[in-house]
């Protein structure tokens, strides 16, 4: 015969004070999983979601992103001119020369930190039609003029329209404001092509975007480009090469697992504490339970249902607690600059999902399971006549 739930309900009601620590020990390991989990998911889906399916990238054979590609001149000329490559309303090639550079900028808080400054032609906003102005205007040619994504304006001194921005050997006039939905673009400053290459005195280029035209046939276009005895080059989907660059972020999950698994651990020992306790100040109570016919097995269940709701209470006030943290993070400071691997800040846009809701159930039924197991087994094999005998 089961002890009824209400029961076990109404002795965690009763240590409410123990049951309310033992629980919020549980919610923050659920709040913390959760949280670190929608930071890599948030990167994830920033990195997956910049690139355009219609897109090619193309780098040196062998570079694994646009900071370590370099195009010459001639090379980047002749793609623009390849068959296949869609044209824009003006009849010139969606192509976008692009050249990357990362120098130092000064925050609004006095820190230094690494951005990424993208030299592009006009053709890029038609390349990367997810690029929207939203305030402002275009910069003008060769007048050292630049726009800023909506991740990174008013991050940096001197980042607000009309106003100087420092770096690199000149200051540039801030003269608008671009937003991408979200994509790794928003948190990136956008200059002339020439006057970034005049500033970093490269002649070349890093990648060229291209845009491929309706009905072409891609792979076809990706060969030639790979085949071309004159150059060095590789074509792959603009959406492949973010995807590869958010691999990167799966080593953040070996991170997520090794921090719950510690403070997991350490919620373990706090839910063993108080369901021992439980056990010890109840001594006279299973003794009694035991003489009115509950076997073992039903007093091993309930002491275990107790840490189990224990672990559901826990459970419930972390994803709760994550859920207004995402909430804040994202309203309050428009997401979490994080460094990314090429060593630039990007802004990310904490993304709640199924994915950690899961991990946090995960380890919240863990806890319920290893803390009240022991107890709920030392508990059901108390002798009933020593129990007793302490009542």
């Amino acid at each position: 015969m089961p002890i009824p739930l209400s029961y076990n309900v109404r002795n965690l009601l009763v240590r409410r004070w123990t049951t309310a620590f033992t629980a919020g020990g549980i919610a923050l390991v659920v709040a913390a999983t959760m949280l670190l989990a929608a930071l890599v998911g948030g990167l994830k889906q920033m990195l997956v979601a910049t690139g355009e399916p219609d897109n090619l990238i193309v780098l040196r054979k062998g570079a694994t992103s646009d900071g370590s590609s370099q195009i010459p001149r001639e090379a980047a000329q002749a793609l623009r001119a390849l068959a296949g490559v869609a044209a824009g309303p003006d009849g010139a090639p969606l192509a976008s020369r692009e050249i990357v550079n990362q120098p130092f900028l000064r925050t609004a808080g006095g820190g230094r930190e690494n951005v990424l400054v993208r030299g592009v032609e006009p053709a890029a906003f038609g390349v990367h039609p997810a690029v929207r102005l939203v305030a402002g205007r275009v910069f003008r040619p060769n007048l050292g003029e630049v726009v800023m994504g909506s991740g990174a304006f008013g991050r940096y001194a001197g980042g607000r329209l009309g106003s100087r921005l420092a770096f690199g050997r000149r200051a540039w006039t801030v003269v608008g404001v671009f937003d991408s939905g979200g994509t790794a673009f928003d948190s990136e400053i956008w200059a002339d092509v020439n006057d970034v290459q005049a500033d970093t005195r490269r002649d070349g280029y890093s990648g060229v975007r291209l845009r491929v035209a309706p009905g072409a046939d891609r792979p076809a276009l990706v060969r030639r480009i790979a085949d071309d005895a004159r150059f060095t080059l590789e074509a792959k989907p603009e959406v492949s090469y973010y995807r590869e660059q958010a691999e990167s972020a799966n080593t953040l999950y070996v991170l997520v697992l090794t921090l719950a698994v510690v403070m997991a651990t350490g919620a373990v020992f706090g839910a063993l504490n108080t369901m021992y306790a439980a056990v010890a100040s109840r001594t006279a109570e299973i003794g009694t339970l035991r003489a009115l016919g509950f076997g073992r097995d039903a007093i091993l269940a309930s002491f275990l249902t107790e840490s189990l709701l224990l672990a559901a209470g826990g459970l419930a006030a972390g994803v709760l607690l994550a859920a207004l943290a995402v909430f804040a993070i994202n309203t309050l400071l428009s997401g979490v600059q994080f460094s990314m691997m090429t060593f630039s800040v990007a802004t990310v846009l904490l993304r709640l999902s199924p994915g950690g809701a899961a991990l946090g159930l995960l380890f919240a039924a863990a806890i319920g399971v290893l803390g009240g197991l022991a107890p709920a087994w030392r508990a059901a094999h108390l002798r009933v006549v020593d129990a007793l005998h302490r009542a």
